[in-house]
Parts: structure tokens; sequence; C-alpha cells
């Protein structure tokens, strides 16, 4: 398994990794993770977080990225408001 992989979370945020394992209730483990946060008045920011888990009651969304993802995103210079947490 050498997917890399978006994951947007329930709180808003965009962590993006090289997808190591899950589990029977979605709980993903990620490797060379990053996080893209979003504002108004900066471009995209790169947090690298690295090896991370994901629990799969706090993933909206998963769904598979290119693997040059991270230089596209250092590259990123558009603008956007962050993102709303999910409401139930």
């Amino acid at each position: 398994m050498v997917d890399t992989v978006s994951v947007t979370t329930n709180d808003g945020r965009n962590i993006i990794g090289v997808l190591k394992g899950y589990d029977q209730c979605i709980n993903v483990i990620l490797d060379n993770s990053f996080e893209r946060v979003y504002s108004m008045s900066d471009d995209v920011q790169i947090e690298n977080l690295g090896l991370f888990i994901v629990r799969g009651d706090n993933i909206a969304i998963i769904g598979e990225v290119p693997d040059n993802i991270k230089e596209q995103s250092q590259d990123d210079t558009s603008r956007a408001p962050p993102m709303k947490p999910v409401t139930h």
C-alpha cells in the first residue's frame, strides 16, 4: 500500500500523506504527512506532520491524490477561507 491520500477531517483540516494502514473503524495511518492550511491573507501554508494517525470518526472525506502533491502545494499561491467544520 503506497497510495498518497488526502483526508478532510470533520473540523475542516486537510491532511495529506502516504496511506500506511487502516482498520475496520477507518482509523488511518499516514506517513510523510503534511497539512495544508488555507487563509485569505496568506498563500497556502504547509505544516509537516510526519507519521500521523487520524481517527475514523473524525474523517469526513478521504481520497487518492497524485504522488507529487507536496511539490504542487509548495508552489500554490491560492488563497481561500479555511474550511468550516462539518455540522450534523
